[in-house]
């Protein structure tokens, strides 16, 4: 296969072909999605399969179906036309004003505790430009930034940046809330290990909150008496407040959002319960001029007191 038949081939309405034959599951279907005549698609199929030098579907009775190269495909074809709609965003953004476009992840804890304070102080500086803001757990910020489907990302401190490169952003404390009336409810401090006598009430599995008290139990001896897992925070409160168990939360958190609700928190005496979380960019060298602003900004706000 050569680059330029294989850039010959690979243009954008064959990728929109390619994705329809896969999502429809027939060739006929897919050509009336894509407006264009039977003949022509299987024709361009054909050609494209030729041009990447393997088959990109199984033709049975019922339909077609991806092999393993259509797989690979499709992974690299889903990321080209969704750049391709983004391309269109941006640049309809400049004709309305918007200077620039920064595409950002970030795992819940730092969307809850601290980017909206940060992310308005840098907005109020620099109003053309746009942020698009997505959350996901932080191993998910890890691939997406390595695979360019986030311009930065914010996860936790001790996820596997995998060569990228990173750097510090803010603290934060981990603490147990619970109700007034647990038996717990009037320590100071206490060990992760006492509260596994307690339903407790976890984050969704891939949190990174949900893989250190995984491991703490672990470490302790113990199951981690897990009664429900909830997408966010504010259910976690919600499910704690209606007596479902405890739930370990960042202390910023708590304040934000279990205090309302007449929840206590306590301090976590465990040195995991104290972390960091982190900014990760493929090149900070090779940022776009409004993303490194945005990150330059992000990674200084701590020591400046915002």
């Amino acid at each position: 296969m050569t680059l330029k038949n294989l850039l010959r081939r690979l243009d954008l309405t064959t990728l929109q072909l390619f994705l329809a034959i896969h999502e429809e599951g027939t060739l006929t279907r897919a050509s009336e999605r894509e407006a264009i005549a039977v003949s022509a698609a299987s024709k361009r199929l054909l050609e494209l399969e030729q041009a990447v030098g393997a088959v990109l579907f199984e033709r049975k009775a019922r339909g077609m179906s991806l092999t393993p190269a259509g797989e690979t495909l499709l992974h690299h074809a889903r990321r080209v036309l969704r750049d391709v709609e983004n391309i269109g965003i941006e640049l309809a953004e400049h004709a309305t004003g918007v200077r620039g476009y920064v595409r950002m992840m970030a795992n819940l804890s730092a969307i809850v505790e601290f980017l909206p304070e940060d992310l308005r102080a840098f907005l109020s500086v620099h109003d053309r430009i746009k942020i698009e803001l997505e959350e996901r757990p932080s191993g998910g910020i890890i691939e997406a930034v390595a695979d360019s489907l986030a311009d930065l990302g914010i996860c936790s401190g001790d996820a596997d940046t995998r060569g990228l490169q990173s750097t510090h952003y803010r603290h934060d404390r981990l603490v147990i809330v619970m109700r007034g009336d647990h038996p717990l409810a009037g320590r100071e401090r206490i060990k992760f290990a006492e509260t596994l006598d307690s339903d407790h009430v976890g984050l969704h599995s891939a949190s990174s909150i949900n893989m250190r008290t995984h491991l703490a139990a672990r470490q302790a001896g113990k199951p981690l008496r897990l009664r429900i897992h909830v997408p966010g925070f504010d259910a976690v409160c919600r499910m704690v407040q209606a007596d479902m168990g405890v739930g370990v939360l960042p202390f910023d958190v708590y304040r934000a959002l279990g205090q309302q609700l007449g929840l206590v928190a306590v301090t976590l005496d465990e040195e995991w319960a104290e972390r960091s979380l982190i900014i990760v960019v493929r090149d900070a060298d090779a940022l776009s001029p409004v993303s490194r602003l945005l990150f330059d900004h992000l990674r200084t706000v701590e020591a400046k007191g915002v």
